[in-house]
């Protein structure tokens, strides 16, 4: 089994408090339905800073700023990625990416 990591990139927030209990119920159902796959829940994240050659700092994050993680393990990308379908951050108009963990060592 490998790890990989899932990146989440853009989404909404919740309009309102009702509305990020639904938010958060929809995530924890479908943490529930991954079992032991998940290795880290993971967060959200703040707003990112990027570190560009020659050592130029941006606040901006890049095209496409990173927004939260998690860590799942599975057999590979595809059964990841069909994991990954059912996540409720897809619902809130984000993307997800998905990388292996290469383990060095």
């Amino acid at each position: 089994m490998t790890n990989y990591l899932l990146i989440y990139h853009g989404g909404t927030m919740p309009a309102s408090e009702e509305e990020g209990q639904k938010v958060m119920a929809a995530w924890m159902a479908w943490f529930g339905t991954l079992g032991d796959a998940v290795v880290d829940g993971g967060n959200p994240v703040g707003k990112s800073m990027t570190v560009h050659p020659g050592g130029k700092v941006t606040g901006d994050g890049g095209p496409s700023p990173t927004t939260g993680y998690t860590v799942l393990k599975a057999a590979d990308a595809d059964a990841v990625a069909a994991l990954a379908k059912g996540c409720p951050h897809l619902d809130a108009g984000g993307t997800i990416e998905i990388a292996p963990i290469i383990e060095m060592g």
